[in-house]
């Protein structure tokens, strides 16, 4: 049955030559699974790319059950942790996946610089993984208020502050995150926005934009 669905899907898209593209790609002697070290470390681009669906798929799954305003955002979660059926387990997963995947983005970052692989002719990649890394921490940001609890409020209201002592412009960043002058429903309903359209396009740009260039120039070399 699934042999009969794909020729006849292949028939009309011809798909067979693009996957098998990527399966028949060499992997460099180094990153071999029989040196088991070296291929380790080169597996922290690949667990951060899992971590991040992970978190796309986590979160779908709890935008369908959050209220983003200041009177239900609070009981919306409790909601999701209480009632939805593994709310708790998924909103689990979103949450530590959060600091999971800035821990791999780093470690992944230190290979990178550590073996060399941010220069010639992989200059540009590392500045989009640089790109993605800010992206990633702008996630972390403006999902921590998402809760409206106590601890994200005045977490927020700190980053706030530490947005407006940039020079020249730091007023307009702060007034710019939060609304206004102070935290409220137009704080939550724009960080909201941010959190689940314009920074998920930002990320999934730069990490197609990623992976074109690595398939161009390969995986680089060991140290």
């Amino acid at each position: 049955m699934f042999k009969k669905t794909y020729d006849w899907i292949d028939e009309r898209l011809n798909i067979t030559p693009i996957w098998r593209d990527v399966a028949d790609h060499d992997v460099p002697a180094h990153v071999n699974p029989a040196n088991k070290m070296s291929a380790f470390v080169y597996c922290f681009g690949g667990l951060t790319f899992l971590i991040i669906v992970t978190q796309i798929l986590s979160g779908m799954f709890l935008a369908m059950y959050y209220v983003p305003d200041i009177v239900n955002a609070y009981r919306s979660v409790q909601y999701i942790t209480d009632e939805v059926l593994l709310g708790n387990i998924v909103r689990g997963m979103h949450f530590w996946g959060a600091s999971l995947v800035i821990i791999m983005m780093f470690l992944h970052m230190l290979r990178v610089f550590f073996t060399g692989a941010y220069k010639a002719p992989r200059e540009l990649n590392w500045v989009v993984g640089v790109l993605i890394f800010f992206v990633v921490m702008a996630f972390g940001f403006t999902g921590y208020l998402l809760p409206w609890d106590q601890k994200a409020y005045w977490a927020t209201a700190v980053g706030a502050q530490i947005a407006e002592t940039v020079p020249f412009v730091g007023p307009y960043i702060k007034t710019l995150l939060i609304g206004g002058d102070i935290l409220g429903a137009l704080t939550l309903t724009r960080f909201f926005a941010i959190h689940v359209f314009f920074l998920p396009a930002a990320l999934l740009g730069l990490l197609g934009l990623h992976f074109i260039m690595i398939r161009k120039s390969g995986i680089a070399g060991p140290l």
